[in-house]
């Protein structure tokens, strides 16, 4: 089992001159300590569960070009990128870029897009649920499109481009990789089967886990995929440097699903620390699992 880092919580104290320090020895504690995975959310406003719109938050990509400039092997990715954000066309081409500009290690993380709040905000438009995920698949369409050698038209109902043009292509073969985020039985785990190379799920309990992944199975025989292909990840809120040996046991059943990464929130006001410890105490052990 490996680990990414979920760089989530930018209000640690002193951040109105400590942020970009904390984000740089975190991100880079991440990398050198063997972690997988660097992301952070996209989102525009804070959520509210971590203090709302009052606290500081970093547009996505932006902070994953720098992260790169500041890394050297780790993917680089969001968790997840809200498709009502960017047009399909120009999120093609901005991971592009991010996987030009840090040699091959980006990461499209991808979902419906869920904080009616931060887009009333920004006057971004928040369509209905139905309507999010006819864009969502869509957009997984035009981005698969734009990543192929098919530099054509794309015509579909939400939206319609003349040229898929995408040069220069990205680096990794045959794509960037694509997760999409989410547990939603109908329609996220459908998608998932359809277009990704892997799922993000929440660690509910290993029970709810098994569950949803016997779905995912299901939507994988309905539509030719077979599942294995698919990586199985998914988000963990509990801090494995508390009760290190329980959190382990607790992973070994998930380990036992199929889950082969787990994201973690660091939890401290030192990041950067605790993602040093976690990268040189809990790692080596996950790894075993």
């Amino acid at each position: 089992m490996r680990i990414g880092i979920h760089y989530a919580n930018f209000s640690h104290p002193e951040w109105e001159t400590r942020l970009l320090d904390r984000l740089t020895d975190t991100a880079r504690a991440a990398d050198q300590g063997g972690a997988s995975l660097f992301t952070v959310m996209d989102h525009y406003f804070q959520m509210e569960v971590l203090g709302g719109p009052p606290e500081p938050m970093l547009e996505g990509y932006t902070t994953l070009g720098y992260v790169a400039g500041q890394t050297e092997s780790i993917r680089l990715g969001l968790l997840v990128t809200g498709a009502t954000y960017r047009h399909p066309g120009l999120l093609a081409k901005i991971v592009t870029t991010l996987d030009v500009l840090s040699r091959g290690r980006a990461m499209l993380g991808i979902g419906a897009a869920w904080y009616d709040r931060e887009h009333a905000g920004l006057g971004v438009p928040f369509p209905p649920t139905s309507e999010r995920f006819e864009r969502l698949e869509e957009t997984l369409e035009i981005v698969k499109q734009m990543w192929s050698e098919e530099g054509g038209a794309y015509d579909g109902r939400h939206y319609r481009l003349a040229e898929t043009v995408n040069v220069p292509a990205p680096v990794q073969r045959p794509h960037p990789p694509i997760l999409i985020g989410g547990s939603g039985e109908r329609k996220t785990l459908r998608l998932v089967a359809q277009h990704a190379d892997a799922c993000n799920l929440f660690g509910e309990s290993p029970d709810a886990v098994r569950h949803k992944l016997e779905v995912l199975r299901r939507h994988c025989d309905d539509v030719g995929r077979d599942y294995e292909t698919i990586e199985r990840t998914m988000i963990v809120t509990a801090d494995p440097l508390e009760d290190t040996d329980g959190f382990l046991k607790t992973m070994q059943e998930y380990a036992a699903l199929g889950i082969s990464l787990i994201t973690m929130m660091p939890p401290t006001d030192d990041p950067a620390g605790w993602t040093a410890s976690v990268c040189e105490d809990v790692l080596p052990r996950l790894a075993e699992l």
